[in-house]
């Protein structure tokens, strides 16, 4: 069985804030050339993406650094929820290091975050705490998320939609870190974090995540195809 988990890129897209705009336009078409190519202009961290870790770290490896066979996971769905608006993911959220099989190298943390996709709201995902980010570098894991990404996201207007408004409670986050402590965590250990991802519900608890990235050159992250298998 597969299960495509990846967001389509396209113009207009939600992207994180102060990330480049992402345009996908025809340049050659049939009826002017006789052929159809597109051109398409967005960051390296649009949409489904996978993080190097030069993304928060000067010093770290590039995307062509890291071999491709790191971008295939024995993957393990956490599911978090429910969850509050910037509610923080504490260490007890996650597996006991007792009852996490060695082969599991990524997390997949399904937050339900998901739905929001497009929304003002898509910003005020959950995120992990230092402690839990340190608790996936103890276990050797990365993580997925059906978010931004691990750390909290700036507030503000996306432009990319109005408020889903669910009832839910206005997001307080009075205690969130500044900077980017779990970023930092995991990818000093060369942990991957794979972030927007899509369509967890359903999957079984283990299966395969493949997210191969593109061959940038000194890549700091690159949009990916992420696809989940397992046996049906």
């Amino acid at each position: 069985m597969f299960r495509d988990l990846s967001r389509p890129i396209e113009t207009g897209m939600p992207t994180y804030p102060g990330d480049p705009d992402v345009t996908l336009a025809p340049d050659a078409t049939h009826e002017a050339d006789g052929y159809a190519t597109g051109e398409l202009r967005a960051g390296t961290h649009a949409g489904t993406h996978v993080d190097a870790p030069r993304h928060t770290l000067p010093d770290g490896e590039t995307l062509d650094e890291v071999g491709v066979g790191s971008f295939a996971f024995d993957a393990r769905v956490v599911d978090c929820r429910p969850l509050q608006p910037r509610e923080p993911i504490a260490p007890g959220a996650l597996p006991d290091p007792s009852r996490l099989d060695a082969e599991v190298d990524l997390l997949v943390l399904r937050t339900g975050w998901a739905t929001r996709w497009g929304t003002d709201r898509y910003r005020d995902h959950p995120y992990l705490t230092a402690a839990a980010a340190e608790r996936c570098r103890e276990l050797g894991v990365g993580v997925g998320l059906d978010a931004f990404g691990p750390d909290p996201t700036p507030t503000g207007s996306t432009g990319q939609g109005e408020s889903m408004g669910t009832g839910e409670a206005e997001p307080a986050g009075t205690d969130e870190p500044d900077g980017t402590p779990a970023h930092d965590i995991l990818l000093g250990d060369s942990l991957p974090i794979v972030e927007n991802l899509r369509g967890l519900d359903g999957l079984p608890p283990r299966f395969r995540l493949y997210a191969f990235p593109l061959r940038l050159r000194d890549g700091d992250g690159s949009p990916v195809r992420a696809v989940a298998e397992w046996e049906g």
